[in-house]
């Protein structure tokens, strides 16, 4: 057989592969962006299975630890929060739960930023971080916030336990609120700042979910500690916060796509469920129990555990999307497709 004839033969041989081959690459092509394969495709290589080298994730995974950063997260939304219901309170005259809300606002402050210290590992890396402003960091600015925060929820704490300086407390009062949303925000865009995919793709809604969960914890704090006639602001902060979390979490869910599997799956998903029922446990008690002091307390720590849960559900899911090489391999294919 003469050269030419050979080459015609290989030739021939390869246009009927051509179908299979074409097969294939749909087939993966159908694996990385979702599409449903045509009736008759069949797959000729296996699916792809996104590694690294030596089996290592992609991204580094965060180093941050549990307890310290999700009750860090967890207890700065809660004070925020507290600090606005503390601020409603005073102005109008409910000075049980504006005691409660105060004094709340100042022992959750206290303990997170004695739980980000923990996790820093000394107390000069807080203090350093105060030492420059740059806007463009979240965790400079929320520095800066939590060092005005604290000596104004402090004072504001003191005058209402003491009954002194009512003047003094009252302008504390007015400022620890005005820096309460964001105190109860920043830790969203704190965490949307990184690299991991499950905060880094929720950076539009990370933040109102904080907001929704914060108020979700100071309404519960206030259903604890509020006397039956002075339960409604209490009641209404929990509502707003609760429909405030869960819409921008279901917005947020459905706008990552794949990446938001760890909030369905593993323990991150597992804490994200709890949020859901205890969320809306404590609603049906909040509202069923305004005439029932047990209920209404019932409700108010299962509003506060949700609040928890989610901050404890939204680490886990960061860091397990950081472990899996797919979730930062296939959205930035598609990005790369859409453009």
């Amino acid at each position: 057989m003469s050269r030419k004839e050979t080459r015609k033969e290989t030739l021939e041989q390869a246009e009927e592969q051509v179908p299979t081959i074409r097969s294939g690459r749909a087939t993966l092509t159908d694996f990385v962006t979702g599409r449903k394969r045509r009736r008759g495709e069949r797959a000729v290589v296996p699916e792809a299975e996104f590694s690294s080298y030596y089996d290592k994730p992609v991204l580094n995974p965060p180093v941050w630890r549990s307890p310290e950063i999700p009750g860090y997260l967890f207890l700065g939304g809660l004070a925020g929060a507290s600090s606005l219901l503390g601020a409603g309170a005073h102005f109008t005259g409910d000075r049980t739960v504006a005691t409660a809300a105060k004094t709340g606002a100042l022992g959750a402050i206290t303990l997170s930023v004695v739980a980000l210290v923990a996790d820093l590992g000394r107390p000069m890396r807080f203090v350093n971080m105060l030492r420059v402003f740059k806007p463009s960091s979240p965790m400079n600015i929320g520095s800066w916030v939590l060092a005005g925060y604290g000596p104004l929820a402090g004072a504001s704490a003191f005058s209402a336990i003491t009954g002194k300086l009512p003047k003094i407390g009252a302008v504390a009062t007015g400022g620890a609120a005005l820096l309460g949303p964001a105190v109860a925000a920043y830790t969203g865009a704190l965490v949307s700042d990184t690299a991991v995919p499950a905060w880094h793709d929720g950076y539009r809604e990370m933040p109102f979910v904080f907001v929704g969960s914060g108020a979700t914890a100071a309404g519960g704090l206030g259903l604890l500690t509020a006397p039956d006639d002075e339960s409604a602001p209490s009641r209404n902060l929990a509502l707003f916060g609760t429909a405030l979390e869960l819409a921008a979490f279901g917005r947020m869910h459905k706008r990552l796509g794949m990446v938001a599997e760890p909030y369905r799956a593993g323990r991150g998903g597992k804490y994200m469920r709890a949020t859901e029922i205890l969320s809306l446990a404590g609603l049906a008690g909040a509202v069923l129990g305004r005439r029932s002091g047990i209920l209404r307390r019932l409700a108010g720590a299962a509003l506060i555990a949700a609040s928890a849960c989610t901050r404890w559900g939204v680490f886990h899911a960061g860091k397990q999307s950081a472990k899996d090489p797919k979730y930062t391999v296939v959205p930035q294919r598609q990005r790369l497709r859409d453009r």
